[in-house]
């Protein structure tokens, strides 16, 4: 019995000693297979299930973790950075007995349904140009998980400041900002200075030789000069999202 809410019904209707539940609630903290220890009390603390971080694991571990999971009760898993190949194996080894959504661009495979919209208002991810939009559908694809309503504003980079302009009201109307930027990272600062919500800037590894993988973007915007923007790690779509849900959720 995984659900902890129906556990302690059960608990206050007499159906469950409170000598059981305490034993259930102590063995299920985690399950250990030997390569994962999985952490199925995650979704009580955080209101989130663990997340599945697909690189570096293989097919038979994912499908295996996946697995576990759906048979503890939480069948509403996201899985991050799980390229072409290797979803066509986890789900070729799970087969049709558990509904899945892969979102290619995003690199991101979610079992069950998205839980509807629940946030207290619209999260913008912006980005500077085309090619930062696989680490946008990262982030935008999380948010919608994670129970948000998201407006994509893609390629609208300080190389042609009037398409950022052009889409002031829908910066200004956003309640948090997911900003993506490659090269020199400066969408992030100019975005900060026009809306009075949090900005989170996510560094991508888009660039010529100088940008060093994303260094150079990832600096520019420790050192933004506008006020309200935060940065997280280079190319982390997905923990951009997750603050910009817990934001959003307040």
């Amino acid at each position: 019995m995984t659900d902890t809410k129906e556990l302690l019904k059960q608990v206050a209707e007499g159906a469950v000693s409170v000598e059981d539940a305490l034993l259930t609630l102590k063995r299920e903290p985690y399950v250990d297979m030997g390569y994962a220890n999985l952490d199925l009390h995650r979704r009580l603390r955080k209101g989130s299930s663990e997340v599945i971080y697909g690189a570096g694991k293989n097919a038979e571990q994912i499908a295996g973790i996946l697995t576990m999971l759906m048979q503890k009760g939480q069948d509403n898993i996201l899985v991050t950075r799980l390229d072409q190949d290797k979803y066509d194996a986890v789900k070729a080894m799970l087969g049709t007995a558990f509904p899945e959504t892969y979102y290619k661009n995003a690199r991101i495979m979610i079992t069950g349904e998205n839980r509807k919209p629940d946030g207290v208002g619209t999260v913008a991810v912006v980005t500077a140009g085309t090619s930062d939009i696989p680490v946008a559908e990262e982030a935008a694809v999380t948010l919608e998980y994670l129970g948000n309503e998201v407006d994509r504003i893609y390629d609208v980079g300080v190389a042609g400041l009037h398409r950022l302009l052009n889409r002031t009201d829908r910066l200004m109307k956003a309640r948090v900002l997911v900003v993506i930027a490659g090269m020199e990272g400066a969408l992030a600062s100019v975005v900060g200075g026009l809306v009075n919500a949090p900005v989170i800037a996510v560094p991508t590894s888009v660039g010529y030789g100088a940008s060093f993988n994303g260094l150079s973007a990832l600096l520019s915007m420790l050192n933004s000069c506008a006020s309200g923007v935060s940065v997280v790690n280079i190319d982390n779509g997905f923990g951009a999202a997750y603050q910009a849900s817990l934001i959003n959720h307040m």
